[in-house]
């Protein structure tokens, strides 16, 4: 019999005994999916995440990533507030980063810069936090960035976290490393030392800064670099090994262009830490030219 697990974060909540109002769908996968939730008693926001588990590894992964949430506590990493296993048979916040980036798409508008930064300051303290314990995101995008009310930044779906810090030794290990990355990271997404694993390696956290760029990325443009590739159906692993081209002529500074470009690299090594990222965007919101931030 197939599993569910239920996720839910932010505020009291007892799963058995407490209703909620169902407000809208934030995101669905394979075998998962993310409700946004209304407490009926206290009002509060909930994200409730379902995990279809078919089998005993898959209940094993569910239980992982509801680890991985336990084992945070900050403003911009989505809490677990309680979880569930129960038969398959039995049964304001304004969603992800994406669904704002296609409202705004929709519209044929553009986001702000000074709220690309707002939204990028508060990933990058996440992020920093998870780095820090010695843990890498490794699935980073716009649907894995909830938002709420006050448009910070709540880093969701922990299930691909691992140590930062993987050492590679020989082609078996090096296949093992890319087989899972092809499982568990996103495709347009994933950093291009996660395509082909060399045999003697090491792969850490600055997988996570070219997810980051790929997200920046797409608030200033309103799509990902490569995701056009990938509905071409064209090869990501080979493009992603090119320079990204920012396309001009391009509305935001050349502050913010820089830093996009400074983690597009390809070369990992190349890349920088996240406390720099973070240092850089604290520089250019401060230099940011004074615009409102406009909300969707």
């Amino acid at each position: 019999m197939g599993q569910t697990l239920c996720v839910c974060s932010r505020g009291s909540l007892t799963i058995d005994n407490k209703r909620y109002y169902f407000i809208q769908k934030l995101d669905e996968g394979g075998f998962s999916y993310v409700d946004l939730l209304e407490g009926v008693q206290d009002g509060r926001f909930y994200a409730l995440k379902r995990i279809l588990c078919h089998d005993r590894e898959a209940r094993q992964e569910a239980q992982t990533e509801m680890e991985m949430h336990q084992l945070f506590s900050h403003p911009n990493i989505l809490g677990l507030t309680a979880h569930t296993f129960v038969d398959r048979n039995g049964k304001s916040e304004k969603g992800s980063l994406w669904s704002v980036l296609e409202k705004l798409r929709d519209k044929g508008s553009s986001m702000p810069e000074r709220r690309i930064l707002h939204i990028v300051h508060g990933i990058c303290t996440g992020l920093k936090t998870i780095h820090e314990r010695g843990y890498a995101h490794r699935d980073l995008k716009p649907t894995n960035v909830l938002l709420d009310e006050d448009d910070r930044p709540l880093l969701m779906d922990l299930g691909s976290m691992n140590k930062a810090r993987i050492e590679v030794r020989g082609s078996r290990e090096a296949m093992t490393v890319q087989d899972w990355a092809a499982q568990r990271c996103t495709i347009s997404y994933r950093a291009p030392e996660l395509f082909n694993v060399e045999s003697h390696c090491v792969i850490d956290a600055r997988t996570d800064i070219w997810s980051l760029g790929c997200v920046v990325y797409s608030m200033m443009f309103l799509e990902g670099p490569f995701d056009m590739v990938f509905q071409k159906g064209d090869s990501v692993a080979l493009a992603v090994q090119n320079s990204v081209l920012i396309p001009q002529p391009c509305r935001y500074t050349e502050g913010l262009q820089n830093l996009l470009s400074s983690m597009m690299v390809s070369n990992p090594q190349e890349r920088p830490a996240v406390g720099w990222v973070l240092d850089q965007v604290q520089d250019l919101r401060t230099r940011s030219p004074n615009t409102h931030t406009n909300m969707v």
